[in-house]
C-alpha cells in the first residue's frame, strides 16, 4: 500500500511536469509593435545629411537642397535647369546625392557639398510626371513633351532669367524663347538667387546636355581666371572638351554667367547626350574640383 501511494504520487508529479512544459511550449510571445510606413519626405531626409526645401515653382513644387559634410568650402552643383527637356542632369544629380550618402568620406573634411537636383521641378513634372527622383520608365520619349520640359510653367527658360545682359526675349537654337518678365521674375530664379547669397558657394558647378563639353562662364566679356582654371580641370579629369566661350548663339540671361558678376567662378558642364549621365566622368570631374580646392 506504502509503495502503491508513492507510485501515485510519482505519476501525478510526472504528469503534472508534462502539462506544464506543454503549455510553456504553446505560449506566444506578443511582437513588437510595427511602426507605421515612414512617408517619402521622411526617408528623403534620413538617407541625406541635410535635407531642405529652398523654394517652390510657379505649380508650388518644392525645390530642394541637399548638403553633405561641414568643410568651410561650399562647392555647388546644380541639375535640370531646363527641366524634364535635360532629365539625364538631374538623374546625374540624384546618382551623386546617392553616393555622398553611402560615402561620406569621399568629401573632404573642408568642403561642404550643396547639390540642388532639380531646379525647374515643373519642367520635369512635364516629362516624368515626377518633381523629384524619378524611374527611367518614367521618361516620355515624346520630342514636343521633351522640348516643352525645358520651361517653367510660366513658360520661361530659366537659364534666360538672370541678372547678366538679360532681354525679354533670348534665343535657344533656332527659337525665340521667353526669359521672363523682368530679371529674376521666376521663383526658380529666385531660389537659387537666395540660396546663392546666403550659402556664397566657392564655385557653381550646372550639369546640362548635350555637348560633351564642359564651358566657362563670363559676363560682359569678362571672365574670372578661377573659371578658367576650373574649366580645365574638370575637362581634363572628365575627358570632356573644354570651350572657354559659348559662341553657338547668343545666350543673355544664364545663371552661371551671372555668377560671374557676383565674382563666383561657375562652369557648364554638358552630358554626351540627352539620356547618358557619363557617371565615371562626373566623379573624376568632381574630385577634381574638390582637389582644386585643396580637398583630397
Amino acid at each position: 500500500m506504502f509503495f502503491r501511494k508513492i507510485l501515485y504520487s510519482l505519476l501525478f508529479l510526472v504528469i503534472i511536469t508534462s502539462l506544464y512544459v506543454y503549455i510553456s511550449s504553446k505560449q506566444v510571445s506578443v511582437p513588437e509593435a510595427v511602426p507605421e510606413a515612414v512617408p517619402e519626405t521622411i526617408v528623403e531626409e534620413i538617407i541625406s545629411s541635410k535635407y531642405s526645401v529652398i523654394g517652390k515653382s510657379v505649380e508650388d513644387r518644392d525645390i530642394v537642397l541637399y548638403k553633405f559634410g561641414n568643410g568651410e568650402n561650399n562647392i555647388s552643383f546644380i541639375g535640370g535647369i531646363h527641366g524634364g527637356y535635360e532629365w539625364n542632369s538631374v538623374f546625374l544629380a540624384y546618382k551623386f546625392i546617392d553616393y555622398f550618402t553611402a560615402n561620406p568620406d569621399a568629401i573632404p573634411e573642408n568642403i561642404t557639398v550643396s547639390i540642388i537636383p532639380v531646379s525647374n521641378p515643373d519642367g520635369l513634372f512635364k516629362v516624368t510626371g515626377k518633381s523629384g527622383r524619378f524611374n527611367l520608365s518614367d521618361v516620355s520619349l515624346s520630342e514636343s513633351i521633351l522640348a516643352d520640359g525645358r520651361f517653367n510653367a510660366n513658360g520661361v527658360d530659366l537659364n534666360r532669367n538672370f541678372a547678366c545682359d538679360w532681354k525679354p526675349q533670348s534665343t535657344w537654337k533656332n527659337n525665340i524663347v521667353s526669359a521672363g518678365s523682368e530679371v529674376f521674375s521666376e521663383p526658380e530664379a529666385k531660389a537659387i538667387k537666395n540660396f546663392v547669397e546666403l550659402e556664397k558657394p566657392k564655385t557653381v558647378v550646372f550639369w546640362h546636355s548635350q555637348a560633351s563639353t564642359v564651358y566657362s562662364s563670363k559676363c560682359n566679356d569678362i571672365t574670372l581666371p578661377e573659371t578658367l582654371e576650373l574649366m580645365n580641370k574638370y575637362s581634363l579629369a572628365s575627358g570632356y572638351n573644354a570651350v572657354a566661350s559659348f559662341d553657338a548663339y547668343e545666350i543673355t540671361g544664364a545663371a552661371e554667367d551671372w555668377l560671374s558678376t557676383i565674382g563666383i567662378p561657375s562652369i557648364t558642364v554638358e552630358l554626351t547626350t540627352h539620356e547618358a549621365i557619363d557617371w565615371e566622368k562626373n566623379l573624376a570631374g568632381v574630385k577634381a574640383v574638390f582637389g582644386h580646392f585643396g580637398g583630397v
